[in-house]
């Protein structure tokens, strides 16, 4: 065995020894409500398609129109000849939608993060983050030549410290980053009390708003549409990978902001333009948020059923207040079991355990679609009650 097979052997040992080993999942049709995985028929109830838009008939048109007419690639970055017409509507129509004065897509949301921040923030700067914020703004944050500052999760007046304790350093800029929906607890950031103190401070604000759009606020428009503060928030940044049911990332703000993004991050420069079909899909996506807020509704509806259900069944389903609604164990053992169970009695719902989450915090992570019927969730809610009996997590 070479010497680079042995290594990877031993993380590999390593990694199945602490139970971290991932299980890819093969789904053979769409993905909600219910899907063939891995040969078996199965309610989903982790996917992130809040809006069931990857099936809906506007969005597979608009990409097979954009595929006859344009082929399936780009050929290029945008910078050279990758830039289409459809780029810029793309652009125009995030900017249209957030009600902000300017927009960049990226090929996904991870690369918006981990290419927009460094460029926001670097030497002489501070950058002051949540505890729990998403991988990819972690991500982003360590590539900055900036100072970092972390505030406890959700907690204004720790972020009040922070931002008195850095007061006197003489950093050029401070830029606060947090979450709008985080994605493991589905809990929604305190956007008043951080505008508050960036306020005070002089701080800009960088709101990820993966899990909002689509969601929150007006029409799906998200967490400063959700909270009235529409054209106070410096930077949001989104992803058309979860409620708009495609893939491809975006930063959105002030005028001057996407032509500066544009020119400087290396997620943008250096990737290949979204091809065309995925373009002219993600812009149908939010065509169809804005004609058919029913759809939007119908997830709330089933959000406030299943949470209330799983509720009044005994379960802990923690701080949320989304459609993302946790069952929280306890015990990386306890959740395998769980989701294990679920899974034999027709439900895929994942476990989320240690280092994702912290080690007594691991839980089944549920999310909501709206095109899941009553019928689907009095079965989720029957089987949740069945298997919490058996393992002895409720009466």
């Amino acid at each position: 065995m070479k010497k680079l097979d042995q290594f990877l052997r031993r993380e590999l040992d390593v990694l199945g020894r602490q139970n971290l080993v991932w299980k890819s999942r093969v789904l053979e049709t769409a993905s909600v409500p219910r899907a063939m995985v891995d040969g078996k028929e199965v309610l989903i109830l982790c996917s992130n398609n809040y809006l069931g838009l990857t099936n809906h008939p506007k969005l597979k048109d608009r990409a097979i129109e954009a595929i006859e007419k344009f082929g399936v690639g780009a050929g290029s970055v945008r910078i050279i000849i990758g830039n289409m017409r459809l780029h810029e509507q793309l652009d125009s129509k995030i900017t249209e939608y957030k009600r902000t004065e300017s927009s960049l897509h990226f090929p996904t949301g991870f690369a918006a993060n981990a290419g927009s921040i460094p460029q926001l923030a670097g030497e002489g700067d501070v950058i002051i983050s949540d505890e729990l914020n998403h991988g990819s703004i972690i991500d982003g944050v360590r590539l900055s030549k900036a100072e970092r500052r972390v505030f406890k999760h959700r907690d204004t007046n720790d972020l009040a410290r922070v931002m008195e304790e850095i007061e006197s350093k003489g950093f050029k800029r401070r830029l606060i980053i947090t979450d709008g929906v985080f994605s493991m607890d589905g809990d929604i950031a305190p956007l008043p009390g951080i505008l508050k103190e960036a306020e005070k401070y002089g701080g800009i604000i960088y709101v990820d708003d993966a899990h909002g759009d689509g969601v929150l606020g007006e029409n799906g428009r998200g967490i400063a549409s959700h909270f009235n503060m529409e054209g106070r928030v410096d930077i949001e940044m989104g992803t058309f990978s979860k409620a708009f049911g495609n893939i491809g990332g975006y930063v959105t703000g002030g005028r001057e902001l996407s032509e500066y993004i544009f020119n400087k991050a290396r997620t943008h420069l250096l990737s290949a333009s979204i091809p065309p079909a995925t373009v002219a899909s993600c812009i149908a996506a939010m065509e169809v948020v804005d004609e058919e807020p029913e759809i939007i509704q119908s997830l709330w509806k089933n959000t406030k059923y299943f949470k209330e259900g799983l509720k009044e069944r005994g379960f802990d389903t923690g701080k949320s207040t989304t459609p993302i609604t946790p069952v929280m164990l306890g015990e990386s053992g306890l959740a395998n079991q769980f989701s294990e169970a679920l899974l034999e009695k027709g439900i895929l719902a994942l476990p989320i355990v240690y280092p994702v989450v912290a080690k007594d915090k691991a839980r089944i992570r549920t999310i909501m679609s709206a095109t899941h019927t009553l019928e689907d969730l009095d079965f989720a809610l029957r089987i949740f009650e069945e298997v919490g009996r058996s393992l002895k997590v409720t009466q």
